[in-house]
C-alpha cells in the first residue's frame, strides 16, 4: 500500500490515476499544453463546464504541481494557467490513450458528428 495526502492506494499506477482523475482534469492538461489558457477559455474548451467545478480541477491540478496559476498585475487582473515540467511529462501518457481511443472508438465521433 502507499500513502499519499492522507489517502491510501493499492499501487503507484492507483496514485496515478487518482491524480488525473475526473471528466476534466486530462482535458485540461492537453489543452493547457499547446498555450496557456484563461478560465473562461478552458470553460469553453470544456462545453461549459461549471465554473465551480473547473475551479475544483484547476486547483487539485495546481496543488499536484502539475499546472501554474499565473496572475497578472493588471486591472481588470488576467490569470492565465499553464503547464509546469511536471505537467507536461504527463501529456504524452495522455495523448497514448487519446490515440488508443481514436483508434477503437473513432467511429463514435465520426457518427455523432453526422447528426
Amino acid at each position: 500500500m502507499i500513502n499519499y495526502n492522507d489517502k491510501k492506494y493499492v499501487c503507484l499506477l492507483d496514485l496515478g490515476f487518482e491524480i488525473i482523475r475526473g471528466k476534466w482534469k486530462a482535458v485540461i492538461l492537453c489543452h493547457i499544453n499547446d498555450e496557456p489558457k484563461r478560465f473562461l477559455e478552458l470553460q469553453r474548451i470544456t462545453c461549459g463546464v461549471s465554473q465551480k467545478v473547473l475551479n475544483e480541477q484547476l486547483r487539485e491540478l495546481e496543488e499536484e504541481g502539475l499546472i501554474n496559476k499565473v496572475i497578472y498585475p493588471e486591472v481588470p487582473p488576467r490569470v492565465e494557467y499553464n503547464l509546469t515540467d511536471k505537467g507536461k511529462e504527463l501529456v504524452p501518457a495522455i495523448k497514448i490513450i487519446e490515440e488508443w481511443s481514436k483508434k477503437h472508438y473513432g467511429h463514435y465521433e465520426q457518427l455523432n458528428n453526422l447528426d
